[in-house]
């Protein structure tokens, strides 16, 4: 072989050597990305599920509210300090401020 065909040949290596080089260094971090990606795709799944669930819950109380007169009394009494007309309410003292 002559020097010339040694040279490009050794160029030939180090432009193979740079690529290879190269392509890994982007495969990485497109690994890395894809992983992140995962990640953050795990955590909304989860944040979607927490959700649904949540919407279950309320749908379940929208509904009880709209078709349970007891329920919807025991809360205006119980959450709005509300009482029929006519009744007497009697308060007493905590046992703190005695």
């Amino acid at each position: 072989m002559d020097t010339r065909a040694l040279g490009r040949r050794r160029l030939g290596i180090a432009a193979l050597v740079l690529l290879a080089a190269s392509l890994a260094g982007f495969g990485l971090r497109e690994s890395i990305r894809v992983w992140q990606m995962h990640q953050e795709l795990s955590a909304l799944e989860r944040d979607v599920s927490t959700l649904t669930e949540k919407q279950r819950v309320l749908e379940a109380l929208a509904e009880r509210l709209r078709s349970d007169p007891a329920y919807l009394e025991k809360l205006a009494r119980e959450e709005m300090g509300m009482v029929r007309e006519g009744e007497t309410v009697l308060k007493f003292p905590s046992p703190a401020h005695r």
